[in-house]
């Protein structure tokens, strides 16, 4: 596969299969969200982009408070294993695959049921960075988007965190060690260890998202059983997220993992040998392996998928398990959850922690649609362009802050 034919098969997954548009109106100040809603005019919004995106209001406080936690571990951890690397090549590589996370992430894929789904990128980041940096480039990228986006909750990003970027990290540099072992750089079996570990990666912090919110109901639920949360159980909440994850979501991310890996096999090799001690991957020396590369191919890679992002809208649909307060009273909508939901219907109420937290947090950029842009495609294209240019700044002020305050090597 050819870089241009990798970046070109990207572009048409979040499309692929879908038979639905977006009409060309702007987004309204006055569409209720719970995550990232483009409004289309006065009808129902059409949620996007956020299947693993847990929004305010659908775990409870001590779910939420428990997988602050766990994930608060987990960047500590990162940061105490990369700490020696700060100051030089581990900030350019985090930010980038930060990045690429971020506009990855805006492509959406039709899933069965009317929903959809989208890549995470956390995959190439484990392979690259190893699981520590992993954790902390996708980490910064679901906090850029909850933050400014209203993509995933700020009670739930603790959560969103846990299962994208710490799951899903471990669970991919696992499987590619297993199966990629001690072969060649450049072999065929480094592609499709590549492509195994980031299908596996996606549907294991699937799998941890459907279960947090599966038992809630079981948990958390008033004197007469309704729940309090996250609407629907466990024997629900799995088979409604893992279908769409196993077949069309894990092949993206499968897709997006082995196409980086024969880029990287042909654009910077040394990239693919770890960054000092943040991968690590054993492997034979390959000739032109060199490690310490700039990551400016990758920027422009990210640059290229930027512009492509209004693409992004085109996959229609509602993302399972993050619907508004308005989504759960609108008949037609609540006929199309049930459709998604293993026609099992959803409450008759709006559960009140969603009633309660769902507006927690207003977003400046809600659902990647400022209120000052008239056009949908030309707002996505603008966040994308903001998302990454944060990230670029980030980046810039780390290496200055770095370079001014070096951090001391581990056990000095």
């Amino acid at each position: 596969m050819t870089g241009i034919h990798f970046w070109l098969a990207i572009l048409y997954l979040p499309v692929c299969g879908s038979k639905q548009s977006v009409r060309h109106t702007a987004a309204t100040a006055s569409t209720p969200s719970v995550g990232n809603h483009l409004a289309l005019g006065q009808e129902t919004p059409v949620e996007l982009n956020q299947n693993m995106h847990i929004p305010d209001g659908y775990l409870s406080p001590s779910t939420c408070a428990t997988l602050y936690l766990c994930a608060t571990a987990g960047w500590y951890a990162a940061l105490k294993h990369i700490k020696r690397l700060l100051a030089t090549r581990a900030i350019p590589l985090i930010s980038v695959f930060a990045a690429f996370s971020f506009v990855v992430m805006m492509f959406n894929v039709p899933l069965p049921g009317g929903t959809t789904g989208h890549a995470v990128g956390v995959g190439v980041a484990a392979i690259v960075l190893g699981p520590w940096g992993s954790i902390l480039a996708i980490s910064i990228a679901i906090a850029i988007q909850a933050l400014f986006f209203g993509d995933g909750g700020i009670t739930t990003l603790g959560a969103n965190c846990f299962n994208m970027a710490i799951v899903g990290s471990f669970a991919a540099y696992a499987v590619y060690r297993l199966i990629a072992a001690k072969s060649n750089l450049n072999s065929r079996q480094r592609v499709l260890a590549a492509a195994v570990a980031g299908y596996v990666a996606i549907n294991a912090s699937a799998l941890v998202t459907a279960v947090e919110l599966g038992i809630q109901p079981s948990l958390f639920h008033d004197a007469s059983g309704t729940p309090l949360y996250a609407p629907y159980p466990l024997h629900v909440a799995i088979p409604a997220m893992m279908i769409g994850h196993l077949t069309f979501a894990g092949l993206a991310e499968a897709v997006i993992s082995a196409g980086m890996v024969s880029y990287l096999q042909r654009a910077d090799l040394g990239l693919l040998r770890g960054v000092s001690g943040l991968a690590q991957t054993p492997a034979p020396v390959v000739a032109g392996a060199l490690v310490e590369r700039s990551p400016g191919r990758l920027w422009w890679a990210v640059a290229f998928l930027m512009l492509f992002t209004p693409l992004g809208i085109l996959a229609a649909g509602t993302a399972w398990g993050e619907w508004s307060s308005a989504d759960l009273t609108n008949p037609h909508t609540r006929q199309r959850i049930g459709i998604a939901s293993g026609n099992h219907a959803p409450p008759s109420s709006v559960p009140l922690g969603i009633q309660k937290f769902s507006s927690l947090w207003t977003a400046p950029f809600p659902g990647y649609a400022p209120r000052f842009i008239k056009s949908p495609q030309l707002g996505y294209l603008l966040s994308a362009m903001f998302g990454v240019g944060v990230l670029v700044l980030a980046s810039l002020l780390s290496i200055m802050a770095a370079r001014k305050w070096p951090v001391k090597k581990l056990g000095t």
